[in-house]
């Protein structure tokens, strides 16, 4: 296969267009598509062979424009993929590693000429243990608090943007949760939080991350993909930190 060239377009918040890629925070995937031509003289004339040759064009296509359509996707404040991976060309292979590991979904679309067009999904949490890896091996189990299940934090109005590895911050712009803070089999199966579209959504839609009775705060500004919360919020998951920051049960509510 041949290098790869990024020619990194710009990935928008929530749902966000990002020709060719789209970005589901939602959902927490990067979707794009890949169209194969095919080689009928190559294949001379038969069209079963042809279609071989456009099958692998177009998941080669969808493996650039899924790189592509990662560039303006934020890892944490203004960081971006696209700027972590400029100049680095070992980081930008571990992230096309990722990404050639994407999933096709629905069928295929074969058309009469042998041609081929195919819609994949990429995770942002496989991408986010790349590019933001964990300054720990494993994080530390938190303290257990049955009045508490899981954390919203309502972000609406604050401009916030997604990001791969968000963190939350007090007044002084001191952590108090991030992608270190989170079990490594955490990591791995949801990140460290989800997005949501109103804190009602996140109870009915989200429970089986932030359980029955999660918390609720409301964040002061943000600042990127960054969090600003008040300092009595801060201090609260400070001493000691919920076991369900450990798990990841943290959901951002956006406008």
């Amino acid at each position: 296969m041949r290098p790869i060239v990024a020619l990194w377009l710009a990935a928008l918040p929530a749902l966000a267009a990002a020709e060719p890629g789209t970005v589901d925070w939602q959902r927490k995937v990067v979707r794009c598509t890949g169209t194969g031509a095919p080689n009928l003289r190559d294949a001379q004339g038969n069209i079963a062979v042809a279609r071989i040759g456009a099958e692998r064009a177009a998941r080669l296509d969808a493996l650039r424009n899924c790189m592509e359509g990662l560039k303006g996707v934020r890892i944490h404040g203004s960081e971006t993929v696209g700027g972590a991976v400029s100049g680095d060309a070992g980081l930008r292979a571990r992230v096309e590693g990722v990404v050639k590991g994407f999933k096709v979904i629905d069928k295929p679309r074969y058309f009469s000429d042998g041609g081929v067009e195919m819609d994949v999904e990429v995770p942002l949490d496989g991408v986010a243990e790349v590019v933001a890896p964990a300054t720990s091996p494993d994080a530390g189990s938190g303290a257990a608090r049955t009045d508490e299940t899981g954390l919203i934090v309502d972000a609406t109005g604050t401009g916030v943007a997604p990001g791969l590895a968000p963190r939350l911050v007090d007044e002084s712009g001191r952590e108090v949760y991030g992608l270190g803070q989170v079990k490594a089999e955490s990591r791995k199966k949801s990140g460290a939080v989800a997005y949501a579209r109103s804190v009602e959504e996140t109870k009915k839609q989200l429970a089986d991350r932030i359980g029955q009775k999660p918390r609720v705060l409301r964040a002061l500004k943000a600042d990127g993909t960054d969090l600003v919360i008040a300092d009595g919020d801060a201090a609260s998951l400070r001493a000691p930190p919920p076991a369900y920051l450990a798990e990841g049960r943290v959901v951002i509510v956006t406008d």
